[in-house]
């Protein structure tokens, strides 16, 4: 199964970026595929970029909202929302650990053969601070004068938009060097900053920092696809804590094996010697639950 997960990213990255004339022709692709929220962290303004961010597209639809109540419309992102959900809903935090191309970079990262260290537990709070204030709070309340306000969250923070976008629109764009400020170095700085704690500490941005990790987590426990932990079966080996990337321990009570910060590798579904970790597909024709028995 890992080797197929790798294969995915593979595939996922191409997807993302499948934009390749930005050469040649526009910069910034504006095709029809960019109405389409990707299921990761991938930056709109990539110049190799198909399809939209969904964390963007919603920073931008509640920046939006008291613009357009005041002009009584009703506008909330409903679509970036709608898109959020149904993968939410499907199969929990899946994108993160399959589809992600910068949770694929980090995983390389992790490789490079350094000292590691771990994360306080505390740390799993951040992802959701950075959603309700950087996603939610100062876009909705910290507004020009006619009302809009910013993309918080991608204007001081995404290390992905640094990475995809800033600086090779930079390397392509002789002016807009001229126009690099403050905001971008420090951005920079955010982004060199990130890069190191992942590869000190695995999936470091995603269990410290990411809005939209924290929002596909939500719906780990609710989800049609989820994991289920036979405590019966256990034998007590401690590897599924050894090989996640998120540091879960359930085999011993500590998390629960569907913790919104799982990000369904499946990993401990792999490596469990006694099956002790399934896979459930909920059946919404009959409310059955059809199980796949897990281990290798």
């Amino acid at each position: 199964m890992e080797r197929g997960r790798r294969r995915i990213q593979i595939f996922s990255l191409l997807l993302a970026n499948s934009y390749w004339l930005f050469p040649w022709k526009d910069r910034i692709f504006q095709g029809w595929t960019k109405r389409i929220c990707f299921p990761g962290l991938n930056c709109y303004s990539c110049p190799a970029a198909a399809f939209s961010c969904p964390l963007g597209g919603l920073q931008n639809a509640i920046a939006g909202i008291r613009p357009a109540f005041a002009v009584h419309q009703l506008h909330f992102g409903a679509y970036v929302l709608g898109t959020i959900g149904i993968f939410g809903s499907l199969m929990g935090r899946i994108p993160c650990g399959w589809f992600c191309p910068f949770g694929y970079l980090q995983e390389w990262l992790y490789r490079i053969p350094v000292r590691k260290f771990s994360l306080p537990r505390i740390f799993r709070w951040g992802p959701y601070l950075f959603l309700l204030f950087f996603v939610v709070l100062l876009p909705l309340f910290v507004v020009d004068v006619v009302g809009f306000g910013s993309a918080w969250f991608c204007k001081f923070v995404c290390p992905a938009g640094t990475l995809e976008a800033g600086l090779p629109l930079l390397a392509m764009e002789p002016g807009l060097r001229r126009l690099a400020g403050m905001l971008f170095f420090s951005k920079l700085a955010v982004l060199f900053a990130i890069l190191a704690g992942c590869v000190v500490t695995n999936r470091f941005f995603c269990r410290t920092i990411c809005p939209l990790g924290a929002l596909f987590g939500l719906f780990n426990r609710v989800s049609l696809l989820r994991l289920r932990f036979d405590s019966d079966r256990c034998v007590q080996c401690s590897a599924c804590r050894r090989i996640c990337p998120v540091d879960i321990s359930f085999f011993d009570g500590t998390d629960s094996i569907n913790s919104g910060a799982c990000i369904r590798c499946m990993r401990c579904y792999t490596i469990c010697p006694a099956g002790a970790v399934s896979i459930d597909l909920y059946d919404v024709r009959d409310h059955t639950v059809q199980e796949e028995k897990g281990g290798s």
